[in-house]
């Protein structure tokens, strides 16, 4: 979980919602952090670097990003900054991150991110241009009913295609079969 709201606010939240335990967040300091501590850790910048002939923008300081990441689960007090920073490590370690939010601060991390998901009713114009997804009820259950109506699309397209597929194979070899050995297609019109 990554905000703006005070730290002791977003444990709170994130222990309700299940993100964290009580054990976790005691035991590891990278576990709940805010954005200064985290900014302190990584670095203050995204730095360039180029991976098979294309410029990236990763933490300054990635072998520290990876050893945070293992147990970041809160990071409370953050800016559109640390959002960057995060959304850019993640994807640096391969994950696919999925961002939400409603204000012109979360714009650069759900243009960054996978799949951006912005708020209809409350958000602002610049998040809803930058994200890939508009929920327009405000309801983060909505994610998940777009998930099943998306997989299955999804799947009545590939039903859809291997039938498609597998007919015209079929008509074109009695078609292609039928006028080398008839002289003339079997299939007509009617």
């Amino acid at each position: 979980m990554c905000t703006g709201d005070n730290k002791d606010t977003a444990v709170a939240i994130s222990k309700n919602a299940g993100i964290v335990t009580k054990e976790e967040a005691e035991a590891n300091d990278y576990a709940c952090m805010t954005g200064a501590e985290f900014r302190g850790e990584v670095g203050e910048e995204l730095t360039e670097i180029e991976v098979d002939g294309k410029i990236k923008k990763v933490p300054e300081n990635m072998k520290k990003f990876k050893e945070i990441f293992q147990y970041l689960k809160v990071l409370a007090r953050s800016s559109p900054l640390d959002k960057l920073i995060l959304v850019s490590g993640i994807q640096e370690c391969e994950g696919v991150v999925a961002v939400t939010g409603d204000g012109t601060n979360d714009a650069p991390a759900l243009k960054k991110a996978d799949v951006g998901f912005s708020m209809g009713i409350t958000g602002t114009d610049i998040a809803k241009g930058a994200s890939d997804i508009i929920l327009l009820d405000d309801n983060f259950t909505s994610i998940v009913v777009a998930l099943k109506y998306g997989r299955n699309v999804y799947d009545n397209v590939r039903k859809f295609l291997q039938f498609q597929l597998s007919v015209n194979i079929t008509a074109m070899a009695i078609v292609f079969f039928g006028s080398c050995i008839l002289s003339d297609s079997p299939l007509n019109a009617v």
